[in-house]
């Protein structure tokens, strides 16, 4: 007599490495795309250069939060810059 395995092999676990990637990929540079070209035409056309760089300091902000939300050690490695500030380390 052969035994005979039907079972599958196990399939991969879940996570949202690929839909991250997909955002990373895709999604980010059209949104910096879509905001670089309505910085440009909300207040350039008109010579409002004050305001668009205190609307450029909004998302220069927005981005600092998009890189610590997309990088895996990013808090760990500022706090420990941050802490060798003052410990001088």
């Amino acid at each position: 007599m052969t035994l005979v395995t039907l079972a599958q092999q196990q399939p991969p676990a879940l996570g949202t490495g690929g839909v991250r990637q997909w955002i990373l990929d895709n999604l980010v540079p059209l949104l910096l795309l879509t905001v670089a070209l309505l910085l440009l035409w909300l207040g350039g056309g008109k010579g409002d250069n004050a305001g668009v760089m205190r609307r450029l300091g909004g998302v220069i902000i927005a981005l600092a939060i998009i890189g610590l939300a997309v990088t895996t050690n990013a808090g760990a490695n500022i706090g420990s810059w941050i802490a060798g500030l003052f410990t001088g380390g």
